[in-house]
């Protein structure tokens, strides 16, 4: 059931990317604003009692709806694990910006790809050569798929039902609504609110951070969470590239290069992605007048438009690649 969930996910969303996720993520963040407000005194361990508040009923009430359809009918399980997933993976939603930025590259206008990839990443990209706007695309399309791809079916596959997928984008909501990691992309050290899955709460433009703007004591159990619940993900996206790309060059990259990244999980990605397809990603950028300093991330040439249609690539044979892997286990496991 697992396999043909993930397939009928992953169909549904492509025929129909542009489902309004606010209508799920609006009593999410009201919910999360609620514990927010009554818990954050500014210390860790308020932090934890909200995160657990937050996350766990959720948790268990998909897999208890899930475990009660699947006794009725298998088929209402599957209903309802293929709506899940649906709601908690959103590629195509961000894919649509990338596709954007890839059209208005080959067509040679550049002004029209800093426009929509400021919109993708928060903040203004003016200034930006082609160059720096395809290695920012290719930076968004990895942290994307592993994101709202492959980190969801980890964790899908993992546990009973679609608890696994809610787990894993529930947790990321509140590392990005608590632990601060919101403020960190929208200073521009990665991507913005929406490449993480996350409206702005008021639905609005979020203002620019401040020196002082810290996420502090109260989303530190947010944010360590997540990296916990992320890391297997992370490693398994990163080496599900090095398999489909190129392996040594890849592997390389991952080991040497990844920790000098701000987010490491993110850095296992960004690196093995980068080392698979020949290219450099990171390096210092200057968009709408300010400098992000960011560490050199693989091997090899210069991102541009050609590349684009590479990493799209890539990203599909590892997606190829899972879907192959968990309909051998699902045979294996029919007939074992």
């Amino acid at each position: 059931m697992s396999f043909l969930s993930l397939v009928l996910a992953l169909v549904l969303e492509h025929l129909r990317p542009t489902v309004d996720r606010r209508v799920v993520l609006a009593p999410v963040a009201a919910y999360s604003g609620l514990l927010e407000r009554h818990f954050d005194a500014g210390e860790a361990q308020q932090g934890v009692i909200a995160w657990v508040l937050a996350v766990v009923p959720l948790v268990l009430a998909s897999w208890a709806i899930y475990a009660g359809l699947a006794a009725i009918n298998p088929l209402l399980g599957l209903g309802f694990n293929v709506a899940a997933l649906y709601l908690t993976m959103g590629f195509r939603q961000h894919s649509q910006r990338f596709n954007a930025v890839q059209r208005a590259l080959k067509d040679g206008d550049l002004a029209e790809a800093r426009r929509v990839l400021g919109e993708w990443r928060g903040h203004p990209c003016d200034g930006l050569s082609a160059s720096e706007v395809a290695r920012l695309a290719i930076e968004g399309a990895f942290l994307v798929a592993h994101r709202h791809v492959f980190g969801v079916m980890l964790w899908f596959l993992l546990l009973p039902g679609p608890s696994g997928a809610v787990l894993y984008r529930l947790a990321q909501f509140l590392a990005d609504r608590w632990g601060g990691t919101d403020r960190a992309a929208r200073a521009g050290r990665m991507f913005g609110a929406q490449l993480a899955g996350l409206e702005p709460p008021e639905g609005g433009t979020p203002p620019a951070p401040s020196d002082d703007d810290g996420p502090g004591r109260f989303g530190e159990f947010a944010r360590a969470a997540f990296h916990v619940i992320d890391w297997l993900p992370a490693r398994c996206t990163a080496a599900s590239f090095a398999i489909v790309g190129d392996f040594e060059d890849a592997v390389y990259c991952w080991r040497t290069q990844a920790a000098r990244w701000p987010d490491p999980l993110l850095g296992v990605v960004l690196a093995a992605g980068a080392g698979a397809l020949g290219l450099r990603l990171g390096m210092p950028i200057a968009p709408g007048g300010g400098v992000e300093d960011r560490p050199e991330l693989g091997l090899g040439e210069e991102a541009d438009a050609p590349f684009l249609d590479s990493a799209v690539g890539l990203i599909w044979r590892a997606l190829v690649l899972w879907l192959a892997l968990v309909l051998v286990v699902t045979v294996a496991s029919a007939f074992g």
